[in-house]
């Protein structure tokens, strides 16, 4: 049995449960049995050299800096399902976040604040927050966006993107940082300015925060890491194992729609296809009482089967 040798951080590791190169059959021989096991271990990673986020610097030299960053690369590099579906979901989700952040000034780096807010799913958080990134039903319409039984925006994409996007940019205002910004987003703009002026401090990273705001930057980071340089943490894949996506038009809706099933068939697929491509459609209708204007993602023919 061949067993595929992965380089991590100046060390070899064998890639038992890493991908689509790891082993896949069990050995019949008892000794290469207890080889494999023995062969199987767990290497601390080599921290990277300069770490920035959104270009500013990552102190790594300050000790418990560097324990906080290789903690957070160690987990998500060894939770390899996890990551590895990140990683596929970011090939996706990734070509609509980007240029919406550009809009506005945010850099880039603030996609990987979304993968570490909700993995790339319209995720419910305990607290009620909702979508990619996690927005409360209260920041959701100060903002503008629609939010009642019929539609929910925050599962809109390119919409929650864009209220993110504003969201950060003023917070960058405010504190003059944007890693700053990204610890506001977990803990709020006036818990983090609380906590600078209690602390008498003005660097994230000479903050003492609680563990979620304390880790959340460097979840980010690690993040942002992994998912740069897949194969330096032993992520194997090809390009057609990437989720990709689905090419797609729009329909405007400027009345109520009685049934969306219905609806969804004149357009050659079903409810659950409609749904996917517009998870902010909350119901089987739509009442839209006021005749506002909606435009309704659609995908292009021949990308699904047919309804029966």
């Amino acid at each position: 049995m061949e067993l595929k040798n992965i380089l991590i951080g100046g060390s070899l590791m064998v890639a038992v449960g890493l991908g689509i190169n790891a082993v896949q059959d069990a050995p019949s021989d008892e000794n290469q049995e207890k080889k494999m096991i023995n062969d199987y271990n767990v290497y601390a990673l080599a921290m990277p050299e300069d770490l920035e986020f959104a270009g500013e610097s990552v102190p790594v030299e300050i000790p418990d800096i560097y324990e906080r960053m290789d903690r957070e690369l160690l987990v998500n590099t060894y939770w390899q399902s996890n990551t590895l579906l990140m990683i596929k979901r970011a090939n996706k989700y990734f070509p609509v976040i980007e240029p919406i952040l550009a809009e506005y000034g945010v850099p880039d780096d603030f996609k990987y604040l979304a993968v570490i807010e909700s993995g790339l799913t319209n995720a419910v958080s305990p607290a009620g927050a909702r979508g990619f990134w996690q927005i409360m039903e209260a920041t959701g319409k100060e903002y503008g966006l629609e939010i009642n039984d019929n539609v929910d925006e925050r599962y809109h994409l390119e919409k929650s993107t864009r209220v993110a996007a504003d969201y950060l940019k003023k917070s960058k205002e405010r504190f003059g940082s944007w890693t700053l910004a990204a610890a506001a987003y977990n803990a709020g703009n006036y818990g983090v300015d609380r906590q600078r002026e209690r602390q008498d401090v003005k660097d994230y990273y000479d903050l003492l925060l609680g563990e979620e705001t304390g880790r959340y930057v460097f979840r980010i980071l690690a993040l942002k890491e992994i998912l740069n340089h897949p194969q330096k943490y032993g992520f194997n894949f090809r390009p057609k194992d990437l989720y990709q996506p689905v090419p797609n038009y729009k329909v405007k809706v400027d009345t109520a729609v009685t049934d969306f099933a219905q609806f969804a068939k004149k357009y050659n697929i079903n409810y659950k296809i409609l749904k996917l491509h517009n998870p902010w459609l909350r119901e089987t209708h739509l009442n839209n009482k006021s005749g506002k204007e909606y435009q309704i993602e659609l995908p292009q023919d021949g990308y699904y089967a047919a309804p029966e």
